[in-house]
């Protein structure tokens, strides 16, 4: 058939490691990232380039520079039409372009999931990627320095206030690493010498962590409520406006911070391709192949997989099920085109590791329940294994962190009509200019 066109739409965790294992398994093909950025992001240090902790460029590795082998396609894929096997894309430059292809593997990702409650799209902010860590980190450099600007007491306490909505792992460790993010934040300014800034996490789950172990929500629970942190529990947001929060029990927080880290839902462009979806996510066998189209795959966040040591289920949108599908998607595209044999995708859960700032970490490696300075270890050792670039930068800012603090500073790089929460634009991905 000549020399074969894969497609990979996406650059997330399944989307990069198919990219890497195709481009060695299939010397012969053509592989073309598609992808709005030129780099890969990733994600579980977001909440460290947040709280200034981490250069934004350790968690962007670039795409170019460790996938030499593959063709990158900068632009947004706004259109699949699978039975003429060609995609349509836009670049950031707005302009137009298509591309024919003999596979494609889905793996757009995923976008901020929104609730229909009033004043949410508008006041909150959210948290997917680069852009939003980077305005967050100035949003709040600039309450606590508002904060210290006002005479007005109810106006410094509602400055002082952040509400986080949703205390999975994203709000948690947001949370966390907030907490001391804002301490070392008001030390330096006298006039708020003594005072303390609220932070207030809000889930309807009857626990922090709720899709996570046990031992693990115990630990972050514990750490969280020792450093002050409300957790309110089986409660939700009923309004949101730009100087308040109603919640569900008809609480009114005055805060001029809502961060939104309640979920994702898939990339809009699945609802477009025709396949039938479960839950947002289209369906696919234990193959990763959607049915009715051989040369269709797909996977991660976009993917309803068949969790096999689940009979009936699907499996969550975790980054550890997205770099293993992955992997096994790109075998079984190899297998389609004769180069090995395909196998269905199975993955029991290695354990999972929450940061929660400071020497404090949760982790279960091999389900063994880990706290504090070991469990700190385990996670910083699992983010410098799991990155497939920039360890030596990324551990060197760890150590310039702890021995000179981090800087409390302003860079006013994203301004906050540029990340709307309301958005369909994937996670890492930049609006084309005009």
């Amino acid at each position: 058939m000549g020399r074969p066109t894969i497609a990979i739409i996406g650059a997330g965790f399944a989307g990069y490691n198919a990219a890497r294992v195709l481009a060695r398994r299939m010397p012969d093909s053509e592989v073309v990232l598609v992808n709005p950025t030129d780099y890969f992001l990733y994600l579980p240090l977001l909440p460290e380039v947040a709280a200034g902790i981490l250069d934004p460029r350790r968690v962007t590795v670039s795409i170019p520079g460790t996938l030499r082998k593959v063709r990158l396609l900068l632009g947004s894929v706004d259109s699949v039409r699978l039975e003429e096997k060609q995609l349509t894309y836009i670049d950031p430059e707005g302009d137009r372009g298509e591309l024919s292809f003999d596979r494609v593997l889905l793996t757009t990702g995923s976008v901020n999931k929104l609730l229909p409650i009033p004043g949410v799209a508008k006041y909150a902010h959210g948290f997917r990627n680069i852009a939003e860590a980077l305005y967050l980190r100035d949003h709040i450099t600039r309450q606590i320095e508002l904060a210290d600007n006002t005479d007005d007491p109810e106006e410094r306490a509602a400055r002082l206030t952040f509400v986080v909505v949703g205390a999975g792992y994203t709000g948690t460790e947001v949370t966390a690493q907030g907490v001391l993010m804002t301490k070392a934040l008001c030390k330096e300014h006298p006039r708020l010498a003594g005072q303390q800034a609220r932070w207030l996490l809000v889930d309807t789950a009857p626990r922090v962590l709720p899709g996570l172990g046990e031992s693990l929500s115990r630990t972050a629970d514990r750490v969280l409520r020792q450093r002050g942190v409300k957790i309110r529990t089986q409660t939700s947001v009923a309004e949101a406006t730009d100087d308040h929060v109603r919640l569900s029990d008809d609480t009114v927080v005055p805060t001029r911070s809502l961060i939104w880290c309640v979920g994702v839902r898939p990339e809009p462009l699945i609802s477009g391709l025709g396949s039938p979806t479960t839950k947002g996510r289209i369906d696919v066998d234990e193959y990763l192949q959607v049915p009715g189209h051989d040369h269709v795959f797909a996977c991660g966040d976009v993917a309803a997989v068949p969790d096999l040591t689940r009979p009936g289920e699907i499996t969550p949108m975790t980054a550890q099920h997205a770099q293993r599908q992955g992997v096994r998607a790109a075998l079984n595209i190899a297998a389609s085109l004769g180069i090995g044999e395909r196998r269905p995708y199975e993955h029991h859960d290695l354990g999972f590791v929450v940061d929660l700032g400071g020497w404090t970490s949760a982790a279960d490696p091999l389900h063994i329940p880990l706290s504090g300075l070991p469990a700190k270890v385990v996670t910083r050792g699992y983010h410098l294994y799991s990155l497939p670039g920039n360890r030596g930068r990324t551990a060197a800012s760890w150590l310039t962190e702890t021995a000179f603090g981090r800087q409390g500073v302003q860079l006013g790089l994203v301004r906050g009509k540029d990340v709307p929460l309301d958005t369909d634009t994937p996670m890492g991905a930049v609006t084309p200019n005009p």
